[in-house]
Protein backbone atom coordinates (compact mmCIF):
# COMPACT_ATOMS: atom_id res chain seq x y z
CA UNK A 1 0.00 0.00 0.00
CA UNK A 2 1.16 3.48 -0.75
CA UNK A 3 -0.27 6.46 1.33
CA UNK A 4 0.85 9.97 0.41
CA UNK A 5 0.36 13.30 2.24
CA UNK A 6 0.39 16.83 0.86
CA UNK A 7 -1.03 19.89 1.97
CA UNK A 8 -1.87 23.06 -0.39
CA UNK A 9 0.69 25.14 2.09
CA UNK A 10 3.65 25.39 3.28
CA UNK A 11 3.96 25.30 7.12
CA UNK A 12 0.89 22.68 7.38
CA UNK A 13 3.04 20.25 9.57
CA UNK A 14 2.79 17.84 6.48
CA UNK A 15 6.17 16.13 7.16
CA UNK A 16 5.69 15.89 11.13
CA UNK A 17 2.46 14.18 10.21
CA UNK A 18 4.12 11.52 7.84
CA UNK A 19 6.72 10.91 10.31
CA UNK A 20 4.71 10.18 13.00
CA UNK A 21 1.96 7.91 11.24
CA UNK A 22 4.87 6.19 9.31
CA UNK A 23 6.13 5.46 13.37
CA UNK A 24 2.88 4.56 14.20
CA UNK A 25 2.02 2.12 11.21
CA UNK A 26 5.72 0.56 11.68
CA UNK A 27 4.76 -0.88 14.98
CA UNK A 28 2.27 -3.32 13.07
CA UNK A 29 3.75 -3.64 10.24
CA UNK A 30 7.68 -2.85 8.15
CA UNK A 31 7.00 0.65 6.82
CA UNK A 32 9.11 2.58 4.39
CA UNK A 33 9.27 6.70 4.80
CA UNK A 34 9.13 8.20 1.10
CA UNK A 35 10.67 11.95 1.37
CA UNK A 36 9.05 13.66 -1.99
CA UNK A 37 9.87 17.48 0.05
CA UNK A 38 13.23 17.16 2.29
CA UNK A 39 12.52 17.55 5.59
CA UNK A 40 12.39 14.11 7.11
CA UNK A 41 15.97 13.29 7.70
CA UNK A 42 16.01 16.01 9.51
CA UNK A 43 12.68 15.58 11.67
CA UNK A 44 14.01 11.66 12.00
CA UNK A 45 17.78 13.28 13.37
CA UNK A 46 19.76 12.16 11.15
CA UNK A 47 23.19 13.93 10.35
CA UNK A 48 23.04 15.16 6.77
CA UNK A 49 26.34 13.21 5.93
CA UNK A 50 23.86 9.94 6.42
CA UNK A 51 21.71 11.56 3.55
CA UNK A 52 24.48 12.33 1.55
CA UNK A 53 26.70 9.83 1.06
CA UNK A 54 28.50 11.25 -2.14
CA UNK A 55 29.81 8.58 -4.51
CA UNK A 56 29.14 5.89 -2.33
CA UNK A 57 25.99 4.83 -3.66
CA UNK A 58 26.72 5.58 -7.49
CA UNK A 59 25.21 5.71 -9.98
CA UNK A 60 22.10 6.74 -7.93
CA UNK A 61 23.69 8.04 -4.42
CA UNK A 62 19.78 9.55 -3.78
CA UNK A 63 16.57 9.43 -4.31
CA UNK A 64 16.71 12.99 -6.31
CA UNK A 65 19.07 11.43 -8.51
CA UNK A 66 16.85 8.15 -9.34
CA UNK A 67 13.94 9.98 -10.15
CA UNK A 68 16.40 12.28 -12.43
CA UNK A 69 17.32 9.35 -14.42
CA UNK A 70 13.55 9.19 -15.47
CA UNK A 71 11.50 6.15 -15.88
CA UNK A 72 13.95 4.03 -16.87
CA UNK A 73 15.71 3.88 -13.61
CA UNK A 74 15.78 0.29 -12.06
CA UNK A 75 13.49 -0.49 -9.30
CA UNK A 76 16.08 -2.82 -7.40
CA UNK A 77 18.07 0.28 -7.09
CA UNK A 78 15.84 2.03 -4.35
CA UNK A 79 16.80 -0.80 -2.31
CA UNK A 80 19.98 0.54 -1.88
CA UNK A 81 19.16 4.16 -0.59
CA UNK A 82 17.19 2.99 2.61
CA UNK A 83 18.45 3.83 5.61
CA UNK A 84 17.15 2.43 8.60
CA UNK A 85 15.57 4.89 11.23
CA UNK A 86 13.87 2.70 14.10
CA UNK A 87 12.61 -0.70 14.30
CA UNK A 88 11.08 -1.57 11.19
CA UNK A 89 10.96 1.87 9.87
CA UNK A 90 12.92 2.71 6.95
CA UNK A 91 13.72 6.44 5.13
CA UNK A 92 14.17 6.75 1.39
CA UNK A 93 15.62 10.23 2.24
CA UNK A 94 15.52 12.60 -1.59
CA UNK A 95 18.64 13.99 -1.15
CA UNK A 96 20.43 15.96 -3.94
CA UNK A 97 19.48 16.12 -7.78
CA UNK A 98 21.95 14.72 -10.25
CA UNK A 99 23.90 17.48 -11.64
CA UNK A 100 22.44 20.24 -13.22
CA UNK A 101 18.75 18.80 -12.64
CA UNK A 102 16.23 20.27 -10.38
CA UNK A 103 13.45 18.06 -8.75
CA UNK A 104 11.13 20.87 -9.69
CA UNK A 105 11.82 20.39 -13.48
CA UNK A 106 11.96 16.82 -13.52
CA UNK A 107 8.23 15.20 -15.84
CA UNK A 108 5.30 13.18 -13.89
CA UNK A 109 6.68 9.83 -15.53
CA UNK A 110 9.57 10.12 -12.83
CA UNK A 111 7.13 10.30 -10.07
CA UNK A 112 4.76 7.97 -11.77
CA UNK A 113 7.59 5.21 -11.76
CA UNK A 114 8.33 5.88 -8.42
CA UNK A 115 4.62 4.91 -6.96
CA UNK A 116 5.02 1.95 -9.29
CA UNK A 117 8.55 0.77 -8.10
CA UNK A 118 6.96 1.12 -4.36
CA UNK A 119 4.13 -0.77 -4.37
CA UNK A 120 6.26 -3.65 -4.77
CA UNK A 121 7.57 -3.20 -1.47
CA UNK A 122 6.39 -2.80 2.26
CA UNK A 123 3.96 -0.37 3.10
CA UNK A 124 5.22 3.25 1.94
CA UNK A 125 4.17 6.65 3.49
CA UNK A 126 5.29 9.29 0.99
CA UNK A 127 5.85 13.20 2.01
CA UNK A 128 4.50 14.90 -0.70
CA UNK A 129 5.07 18.38 0.65
CA UNK A 130 2.69 21.01 -0.99
CA UNK A 131 2.72 18.71 -4.50
CA UNK A 132 3.73 21.51 -6.57
CA UNK A 133 6.05 19.54 -8.74
CA UNK A 134 4.72 16.99 -11.24
CA UNK A 135 7.03 13.76 -9.63
CA UNK A 136 5.31 14.83 -6.56
CA UNK A 137 1.99 15.24 -7.69
CA UNK A 138 2.18 11.71 -9.61
CA UNK A 139 2.78 10.64 -6.63
CA UNK A 140 -0.39 11.44 -4.79
CA UNK A 141 -2.55 10.62 -7.70
CA UNK A 142 -0.96 7.14 -8.05
CA UNK A 143 -1.10 6.25 -3.94
CA UNK A 144 -3.69 3.85 -2.62
CA UNK A 145 -4.78 6.73 -0.25
CA UNK A 146 -4.19 10.23 -0.41
CA UNK A 147 -4.46 12.16 2.70
CA UNK A 148 -4.56 16.42 2.60
CA UNK A 149 -2.93 18.25 5.65
CA UNK A 150 -4.37 21.17 6.46
CA UNK A 151 -4.77 23.88 9.11
CA UNK A 152 -8.06 25.87 9.47
CA UNK A 153 -6.51 28.67 7.41
CA UNK A 154 -8.66 30.47 4.90
CA UNK A 155 -5.91 30.85 2.46
CA UNK A 156 -4.90 26.85 2.53
CA UNK A 157 -8.03 26.18 2.11
CA UNK A 158 -9.05 28.17 -0.73
CA UNK A 159 -5.74 26.86 -2.09
CA UNK A 160 -7.07 23.22 -1.56
CA UNK A 161 -10.00 23.97 -3.49
CA UNK A 162 -8.87 25.41 -6.24
CA UNK A 163 -6.50 21.91 -6.23
CA UNK A 164 -8.05 19.31 -8.29
CA UNK A 165 -5.92 16.49 -6.44
CA UNK A 166 -8.07 17.64 -3.26
CA UNK A 167 -11.34 15.66 -4.94
CA UNK A 168 -8.98 12.12 -5.21
CA UNK A 169 -8.37 12.83 -0.80
CA UNK A 170 -9.63 9.98 1.15
CA UNK A 171 -9.83 12.35 4.17
CA UNK A 172 -7.93 15.07 5.97
CA UNK A 173 -5.55 15.59 8.56
CA UNK A 174 -6.25 18.99 10.61
CA UNK A 175 -3.71 20.96 12.55
CA UNK A 176 -6.61 22.40 15.01
CA UNK A 177 -4.79 25.80 16.21
CA UNK A 178 -5.96 27.76 19.12
CA UNK A 179 -8.25 30.62 17.93
CA UNK A 180 -8.50 29.95 14.41
CA UNK A 181 -12.60 30.54 13.65
CA UNK A 182 -12.76 27.34 11.20
CA UNK A 183 -12.74 23.67 13.02
CA UNK A 184 -12.44 20.61 11.76
CA UNK A 185 -16.28 20.25 10.96
CA UNK A 186 -15.85 23.30 9.05
CA UNK A 187 -12.57 22.06 7.18
CA UNK A 188 -14.72 18.66 6.64
CA UNK A 189 -17.53 20.78 4.58
CA UNK A 190 -15.10 23.03 2.85
CA UNK A 191 -13.34 20.09 1.22
CA UNK A 192 -15.73 18.03 0.86
CA UNK A 193 -14.16 15.07 2.60
CA UNK A 194 -14.13 13.48 6.18
CA UNK A 195 -11.34 14.78 8.54
CA UNK A 196 -9.74 11.61 9.73
CA UNK A 197 -7.58 12.92 12.78
CA UNK A 198 -7.23 17.01 14.22
CA UNK A 199 -4.18 17.07 15.82
CA UNK A 200 -4.41 20.29 18.47
CA UNK A 201 -1.01 22.31 18.04
CA UNK A 202 1.13 22.06 20.86
CA UNK A 203 4.48 23.32 21.45
CA UNK A 204 5.33 19.71 23.02
CA UNK A 205 5.27 18.46 19.59
CA UNK A 206 7.65 21.44 18.05
CA UNK A 207 10.69 21.01 20.83
CA UNK A 208 10.36 17.23 20.32
CA UNK A 209 10.57 17.51 16.71
CA UNK A 210 13.31 20.02 17.12
CA UNK A 211 15.59 17.70 19.36
CA UNK A 212 15.06 15.14 16.55
CA UNK A 213 13.67 12.57 19.17
CA UNK A 214 9.84 12.76 17.12
CA UNK A 215 10.39 8.90 16.23
CA UNK A 216 11.31 7.73 19.22
CA UNK A 217 9.63 10.19 22.17
CA UNK A 218 6.31 10.98 20.21
CA UNK A 219 4.36 13.13 22.42
CA UNK A 220 1.19 12.01 23.99
CA UNK A 221 -0.35 14.86 21.72
CA UNK A 222 0.26 13.92 18.82
CA UNK A 223 0.39 9.97 19.07
CA UNK A 224 -3.51 10.04 20.60
CA UNK A 225 -5.41 12.04 17.70
CA UNK A 226 -3.84 9.95 15.23
CA UNK A 227 -4.30 5.97 16.62
CA UNK A 228 -7.82 6.29 15.06
CA UNK A 229 -6.46 7.27 11.64
CA UNK A 230 -4.03 4.74 11.84
CA UNK A 231 -6.37 1.94 12.85
CA UNK A 232 -7.99 3.05 9.48
CA UNK A 233 -4.75 2.74 7.19
CA UNK A 234 -3.63 -0.33 9.07
CA UNK A 235 -6.99 -2.02 8.38
CA UNK A 236 -7.14 -0.67 4.63
CA UNK A 237 -7.46 -3.74 1.84
CA UNK A 238 -6.47 -3.00 -1.47
CA UNK A 239 -10.14 -2.48 -2.70
CA UNK A 240 -10.66 0.09 -0.07
CA UNK A 241 -9.00 2.59 -2.55
CA UNK A 242 -10.91 1.95 -5.03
Amino acid sequence: MLFALWSPKGGSGTSVVTAALGSFLARRRPVLLADLAGDLPAIAGLAPERTHPGLSRAPFPSLASWLSAGPAAPSDALDTLVLPIADGLGLLPLGPAAPGMRIADLAAESGAALAAALHDGPTVVADAGRAEHPVQRAVVEVADVSLIVVRGCYLALRRAVDDQLTARARGAVVLDEPGRSLSPADVADVLGCPVLASIAVDPSVSRVVDAGLLLHRPPPRLTGPLRPLVDTLDGCAPGWAA
